[in-house]
Parts: structure tokens; C-alpha cells; sequence
């Protein structure tokens, strides 16, 4: 379509377009609870067949999605306010527009993504002196090459962690938390049960086909995330924000209901200290 940028993800890259889809959608009605004019307006500035290929954006889970950005939002501007000048490193960032909610004129960022979805967000997003764009798999630590963790440094991965193996989550993670002592991660998880549906090709919310999902984590696996690396000083649930509702009820008491408590999505906040001496080969 004339003055449109096509765009052309497959796989796993192709789920930026799927929660910008239903981010925008949320952020469209008059009662949003994700304010989000970039994204309203990224869906009409890219030509790719939305409706055709994902549905009608169903507005529970649209929702939920824009729920789940809210409260990667609000770690965000907490860290920002302890840390004004800090970097955040967005992991597998696709075409998020969380940096037009929650800059606060002075962060860095650092987007990190596979060379697909970068080139896709050079073309419909501004990027301006405090915004950098880095062409590499969040598994290749090479990343974290050129980010001073001196001002602090959070780390975050939105709808990414879910697409990579076990091991792979774990080597990640005690990379960053290597790289970046005194640092932050924030990431979310799917269920077990839901990885495993995922992986038999079973249709996801809204009848949507998304990719497999080979990482999945209960609550009551969180704390085994400290035995990633001896710097992990703490892990805590984020929970999501209250919304509109029956689901914008529920989201924020997920976790005191029985049928919910050990099958749904998780936000995990790792902080990371100082390796104890004896592991780092310091005297």
C-alpha cells in the first residue's frame, strides 16, 4: 500500500507485529488502561495483513497485553527514578514503544534484536542521541560489550525468554548478571502447561498460532532462578496492574486463586549484587 512499510517477519520475529496488534488495539479505546499514541499510529504506517493472519483483536486480550507492558512500565520508571541517568537494555525490543511511555529525558537505551525486526524498527520508529540499536541475538553476550553498568543498568525482556531453551534462559541470565553487578533483569514467563501447548502446536489466546514456547516457569519455580549465578541477590514477582473489568480485576489477584495460582504468566525481577570473592577468583 502506497506510503506504508511492509513488513516481512516470520516466526518468531512475527509476534512484534502480533503484540503491537493488540497493544495498539487497547491503546485505541477511550477507556485504555496503556495510553500508547506511537503504537495507534505504527498500525496504520505498516502494511502487513493484521486481521488476516491474526484475527480480530479480541479486547480481553488485548487487555492483558497491554496490562503485561504496563507493568514491565513500572519497573521501568522505578528503576529510573532511583537511577535517572542509568541504561536500560531492552532484549528482543521488536517494535515496543515503551520508550516514548516512560523516557524520562535523560536514560539511555539500548535496543537489542535479531537484524529482521531491527531494520523493520529503524524504518517506522525515531530514534534519537540516547536511543541505540544493536544488531545481535540477546543469546551472544558481545552486547553487553559497550554498556557502562557504572549508572546503573536494567535489563529487559519482554515476550522473549519463553522462545529459548532452558539452558539458554539460564546462560542469559548469568551473563547479565555477571556483566552488570548491581544491576536489574525483568522478564516474563509463560506456564509449564502453556509451553507444553505451545509445543503441540495447539492454537494460543485468540486462536492465534504462535510460535513454540520451549521455556515455561510456575510460580513456584522462581526461586530456583538464584542458583543462575551467586550474584542473584534477590527474586520477586511483579504483579501485573489492575485493569478494566472482570480481566483487569482478576490480573492483579492472580495469584491468591486456586485455579490460577500455578497456571499463568509471570514477571520475575531479578536484582543482581557482587559474586562473593571466592567465586570470582579476587583474593
Amino acid at each position: 500500500m502506497p506510503g506504508r512499510v511492509k513488513a516481512d517477519l516470520k516466526g518468531v520475529p512475527e509476534t512484534a507485529l502480533w503484540t503491537l496488534y493488540h497493544r495498539a488495539a487497547e491503546a485505541a479505546r477511550p477507556d485504555t488502561v496503556l495510553p500508547d499514541p506511537r503504537a495507534v499510529q505504527l498500525l496504520t504506517e505498516i502494511e502487513f495483513p493484521f486481521r488476516e493472519r491474526m484475527g480480530a483483536a479480541r479486547p480481553w486480550l488485548a487487555q492483558a497485553i497491554a496490562l503485561r507492558a504496563l507493568g514491565f512500565d513500572r519497573v521501568v520508571r522505578a528503576f529510573l527514578a532511583d537511577r535517572p541517568d542509568g541504561t536500560v537494555v531492552a532484549l528482543g525490543e521488536g517494535l515496543e514503544t515503551q520508550f516514548w511511555r516512560v523516557d524520562n529525558g535523560r536514560a539511555q537505551w539500548v535496543t537489542v534484536d535479531l537484524n529482521g525486526p531491527l531494520a523493520l524498527r529503524k524504518r517506522v520508529l525515531p530514534h534519537g542521541a540516547r536511543q541505540r540499536l544493536v544488531a545481535c541475538d540477546a543469546r551472544d553476550s558481545q552486547w553487553m560489550a559497550d554498556i557502562d553498568p557504572s549508572r546503573g543498568v536494567l535489563v529487559t525482556a519482554q515476550g522473549l525468554l519463553m522462545y529459548l531453551q532452558p539452558a539458554q534462559v539460564t546462560r542469559l541470565i548469568a551473563a547479565c548478571a555477571d556483566a552488570f553487578p548491581g544491576g536489574t533483569m525483568v522478564f516474563d514467563t509463560v506456564s509449564r502447561r502453556f509451553s507444553t501447548r505451545t509445543r503441540t502446536r495447539t492454537k494460543g489466546p485468540g486462536g492465534h498460532r504462535l510460535p513454540p514456547m520451549p521455556w515455561g516457569m510456575d510460580a513456584v519455580d522462581r526461586d530456583l532462578l538464584r542458583q543462575a549465578h551467586p550474584a542473584i541477590s534477590e527474586v520477586s514477582e511483579v504483579p501485573l496492574p489492575a485493569g478494566r473489568g472482570f480481566i483487569g480485576y482478576l490480573a492483579p489477584r492472580a495469584a491468591a486463586l486456586p485455579l490460577l495460582r500455578t497456571d499463568r504468566p509471570l514477571i520475575t525481577r531479578l536484582r543482581f549484587g557482587a559474586a562473593p570473592a571466592s567465586l570470582t577468583g579476587q583474593p
